[in-house]
């Protein structure tokens, strides 16, 4: 009997064991393919990033409809009652070089022109705004009005229970009335751009001097229009200046309002919201779509029928009746310079800010 060294009969059973035995590897094992499959990610969200002064109890289910119809997610920044459109507009012009915001919905038109014209907004024309007449758009496209209100002087009918008061301005420095009339204060919102009006119509030195002598005639400075109108409702102050939606409310909670329109001889104050496509905007397409959705006679018909009762500006929705037709029939509101009272904020600012209101 031959006898193998160790090592040569190790070698043989490794052989045997691992099929080298002289036989093709293919037909002593199957062969198998293993597939890789690549990991699914999901999409980050399409997003749209806005700023808007426009009341939220309003604005927020017009933004919500927008996501539901678009999928894209939207990212408001509200305003706060006591500083309205001031606080966002020097925010965005803090951040014009790096842009936070998308899209600027303003309740209303002066300060979204001093954006413009200070370089933080981008030229877009929407589709939509060809519904929205000429003089309701900035120059260059670079912003776009619709749902306007009236700036209005209320007052308290019990207070009144006879006839109704002289709605003026000079109410507000009758030495007969001391104590009697207030407003918000003007440094910011509508009640700074119905400044900004007066600052043009009169002129610096007899708006500073209207203000001077309402302030010594006991006129109270409230945090907000809807504030004004509440101590008028409640008959602490017998009349006030407001916005429409503010005084359409009270009304609609009964309370005893009278509406009118303060010096009708010079025209309503007419301030339609406006919205603006930021410079740099972080998502443009997003951005472009929602504006678009906000210039729609769908929206313009909502906020029309919505308590607040905005006014359409749309050539295509003239035949929508608001609470307004009589005011506006009456005192037919001007055209405003918007650009050369824009010009002139910085100094209607100061002018404010020597007289110290509070």
């Amino acid at each position: 009997m031959t006898r193998y060294p160790a090592t040569v009969l190790m070698l043989l059973w490794l052989a045997s064991a691992f099929g080298c035995d002289g036989s093709s590897d293919s037909a002593a094992t199957p062969t198998t393919t293993t597939t890789t499959t690549a990991p699914t990610t999901t999409p980050a969200p399409r997003v749209v990033v806005v700023f808007t002064a426009h009341d939220r109890v309003y604005s927020e289910p017009i933004l919500k409809e927008f996501e539901a119809k678009t999928g894209i997610v939207v990212e408001p920044v509200y305003d706060a009652e006591s500083a309205k459109t001031t606080a966002l507009v020097n925010r965005l012009l803090v951040r014009r070089d790096h842009p936070e915001c998308d899209v600027l919905w303003n309740n209303e038109v002066v300060q979204t022109e001093a954006l413009a014209q200070a370089d933080v907004l981008a030229m877009y024309r929407s589709p939509n705004a060809a519904r929205i007449p000429e003089k309701y758009r900035g120059r260059f496209d670079l912003w776009t009005g619709f749902a306007a209100r009236l700036r209005v002087f209320v007052y308290n009918k019990k207070r009144y229970p006879l006839s109704e008061p002289p709605a003026t301005l000079a109410a507000f420095t009758d030495p007969a009335l001391r104590g009697r009339g207030v407003m918000a204060l003007p440094y910011y919102g509508t009640t700074f751009t119905h400044m900004a009006v007066l600052h043009q119509r009169l002129g610096p030195q007899r708006l500073a001097h209207w203000l001077d002598r309402a302030r010594d005639n006991g006129t109270a400075f409230a945090p907000g229009n809807g504030a004004a109108v509440d101590l008028v409702a409640s008959g602490e102050y017998w009349f006030g200046l407001t916005d429409t939606d503010d005084a359409r409310v009270a009304t609609l909670e009964g309370k005893p309002i009278g509406i009118a329109i303060p010096d009708a001889a010079d025209g309503a104050v007419l301030i339609p919201n406006t919205v603006a496509l930021i410079k740099g905007a972080p998502h443009p397409a997003e951005a472009k779509q929602l504006i678009d959705f906000l210039l729609s006679a769908d929206v313009e018909r909502k906020l029309a029928e919505m308590p607040s009762a905005q006014i359409p500006l749309g050539s295509d929705l003239q035949d929508i009746a608001t609470p307004w037709a009589m005011l506006l029939k009456d005192a037919p509101p001007k055209d405003l310079p918007v650009e050369t009272i824009a010009k002139s904020r910085k100094d209607l600012i100061e002018l404010m800010r020597r007289l110290e209101l509070h």
